[in-house]
């Protein structure tokens, strides 16, 4: 089944006086379960195609159906609610807030979800426990190291039970170890059946995934299913 189905996306921008094509004509289907990662160049139209999928950006032309759902004839309450609930978003710059403890920014997507304060926690401390972090519950982000911040933000994209997971350059903030130690963690994620897509420029984190595509000048330049393959351990 489908969880994703794009069909003729083109994003325009103007720059100044220039029209900047950052996708031209592209239609992609993602499968539920599928791990895919976008490659290409700065410029490629990678992060643009991105920001349409997670629904933080609209094209300029085409159709995005998530869940079987045109996602241009959603009413901003429902766009906020897929955002929120349906897909978990993780940055290369982890985007955590500096006075919240750890399980504090963990629990916060589950604040605008509505959810009572005893399951918060209990389930923001489930999903800490998950990402091997449960020594660091009440730490703040400045307390902790890089992998450690990124493990935090991971936390907090699962903790709704998101469907999708985007993930925009996780470990590039990140040395080869612990690199290793988050793309560990993403293949995890995607075991137990979300879909997983990650947007990087590095060949070693794109072989975790199962299905890579490469973006060149706004187009999908090749589409091609990947047997992963696991970093070594340094």
């Amino acid at each position: 089944m489908n969880i994703i189905e794009i069909k003729n996306i083109s994003k325009e921008y103007i720059m100044g006086s220039q029209l900047i094509a950052a996708l031209k004509d592209v239609s992609l289907s993602v499968q539920k379960g599928e791990y895919v990662a976008l490659m290409g160049p700065s410029g490629s139209g990678k992060s643009t195609l991105m920001n349409i999928l997670g629904c933080l950006d609209t094209p300029t032309a085409g159709s995005y159906r998530l869940n079987n759902t045109e996602v241009s004839e959603m009413s901003e309450d429902e766009l906020a609610h897929v955002r929120n609930k349906e897909i978990g978003f993780i940055f290369q710059t982890f985007n955590l807030l500096p006075r919240l403890s750890s399980l504090e920014n963990v629990a916060l997507p589950m604040v605008y979800a509505g959810m009572g304060k005893k399951e918060r926690i209990a389930r923001a401390e489930q999903v800490m426990d998950m990402v091997g972090l449960k020594d660091r519950m009440h730490h703040k982000p400045n307390e902790l190291s890089g992998g450690q911040r990124q493990r935090v933000a991971i936390a907090r994209a699962l903790v709704n039970n998101p469907s999708i997971i985007l993930a925009d350059e996780p470990t590039g903030n990140l040395d080869t170890k612990t690199s290793y130690e988050i793309m560990s963690i993403m293949e995890d994620i995607s075991n137990r059946g979300n879909t997983v897509i990650i947007v990087t420029h590095e060949d070693d984190i794109a072989k975790h995934a199962r299905r890579i595509l490469r973006l060149r000048d706004g187009l999908i330049e090749t589409d091609v299913q990947n047997e992963p393959v696991k970093m070594i351990a340094v």
